[in-house]
């Protein structure tokens, strides 16, 4: 019998705990801050446990993780090294689907002398997105070719047919996780120059893509596409793109939101009765709310009939409606998160969707060029899992069964860019079907 540990019962847990429990000989303990989340996950399956834990409780956690066979942490990043570090102290394996820190890689040495795998990266964006990426460049390297350029773009959003406010976007994971991104400095290259974006300019730097069956999408830079080139074996490559899709109008929106402040992460402390409209006084300086909407417009360069200013208003940023958070110290940025949440969430029966596009330039030794293209469009389920539930904690549930029944051998670190790891998880994921669709044509 197999036991597994997952830490948090968030947005995406479902599908993976429910992955988890159909699977033979495994029992599942899910452990979270607010245990009735977890116990709706397991939904009173016999195999399924849960518990309450607070991820400040260490010694309940090494406990827990001592009596497992892997860890999967739902956890906030910073905490996935300690995890780790606990799963390596009692030989442990564990999985995440986060970004790899610099204190995650230090312990690559430790997790090898330990005989455990610590799999990051395997979700959707990062994940999916790795894996139906470097199953292209090798099958490129294996016919003789190079790949020269390379773009790859994820985003989460609503499916065309609920896309029904004026932000485009719906929120199916944490609004504050969205908007904090949004603070990301990006660097990536282009036909051979090095590009960095710092974070508040970074949504100035968009362009239109086509997507086959959605339509026009707008893209922006995705972190430090750079810091992939060397993981992906493609040091001497031309272009190297990685980007987040949103709909029209999101990246002027969210640059103005940038300029006024609304992603700042300096606490403040607003009295009981403060409302929206006044906070946005206060952050343009201006002692009035009389005709705040133009107030702001002016402030942020714009015509008071813009469009951006629709959104702002739409909100109720420039409302007498009081703050969500008042009488303690709080932050611009989870003031309008939580204002995002209230008003931005999928309603009973839409659907979300995943739209993920790779764009492949690959040249062979004859001259000849091939344009490959490989796209995943994945829509959630009415009154079911949403997508980005099932495209981000689907690949972390079946990489995690895959190391416990010796499917994936590998110590240490990783990512799955290898094809020991991507091949097996991606031919199971297409049987949940999430499939890439692989399309080739001359250059």
């Amino acid at each position: 019998m197999k036991k597994v540990l997952v830490l948090g019962a968030g947005l995406v847990a479902r599908p993976l705990v429910r992955y988890l429990l159909d699977q033979p000989d495994f029992k599942v303990t899910v452990a979270s801050r607010t245990v009735s989340k977890a116990e709706a996950l397991v939904d009173g399956h016999p195999d399924g446990t849960t518990l309450t834990l607070l991820v400040d409780d260490t010694a309940k956690l090494e406990k827990l993780i001592s009596e497992h066979d892997l860890a999967i942490s739902l956890l906030p990043a910073p905490l996935h090294p300690v995890v780790a570090e606990m799963c390596i102290k009692h030989k442990k394996h564990m999985v995440t689907t986060s970004y790899v820190s610099p204190k995650m890689k230090a312990l690559d040495g430790p997790a090898k002398d330990a005989g455990v795998m610590i799999l990051n990266e395997i979700g959707v964006d990062p994940g999916i997105d790795h894996m139906s990426a470097m199953r292209i460049i090798h099958d490129v390297q294996k016919r003789g070719g190079k790949v020269v350029s390379f773009k790859s773009y994820c985003g989460g959003l609503p499916a065309p047919e609920d896309n029904d406010n004026p932000w485009g976007y719906k929120f199916s994971w944490s609004p504050r996780a969205v908007c904090t991104a949004g603070k990301n400095a990006a660097s990536f290259r282009e036909n051979g120059r090095r590009v960095d974006v710092p974070g508040p300019e970074l949504f100035t730097c968009t362009h239109p893509v086509q997507v086959e069956g959605i339509g026009e999408l707008e893209a922006y830079p995705n972190r430090d596409s750079l810091g992939y080139l060397d993981i992906y074996g493609l040091q001497d490559i031309d272009t190297m793109f990685r980007g987040t899709f949103r709909y029209q109008g999101w990246c002027k929106c969210l640059k103005k939101v940038v300029d006024l402040g609304m992603l700042e992460e300096k606490p403040v402390a607003y009295p009981a009765g403060t409302t929206f409209a006044d906070w946005m006084a206060g952050l343009i300086g201006s002692d009035s709310t009389d005709n705040i909407r133009e107030q702001v417009a002016k402030k942020i360069d714009l015509d008071a009939s813009d469009n951006v200013l629709d959104r702002l208003e739409w909100l109720g940023l420039f409302s007498n409606d009081e703050l969500p958070i008042t009488g303690k110290e709080t932050t611009p940025l989870d003031i309008l998160a939580a204002r995002m949440d209230e008003k931005m969430p999928y309603k009973k029966g839409e659907r979300d969707m995943i739209a993920l596009v790779h764009q492949f330039v690959a040249r062979f030794p004859d001259g000849k060029e091939e344009k490959i293209s490989s796209t995943l469009i994945d829509f959630g389920r009415p009154d079911g899992d949403s997508s980005m539930a099932r495209t981000v904690s689907l690949p972390a549930a079946v990489g995690a069964k895959l190391i416990l029944t010796g499917a994936i051998a590998d110590t240490g670190v990783h990512l799955p860019v290898k094809p020991s790891i991507y091949n097996p998880v991606l031919d199971e994921l297409e049987t949940m079907g999430i499939r890439c669709e692989e399309k080739t044509l001359p250059a």
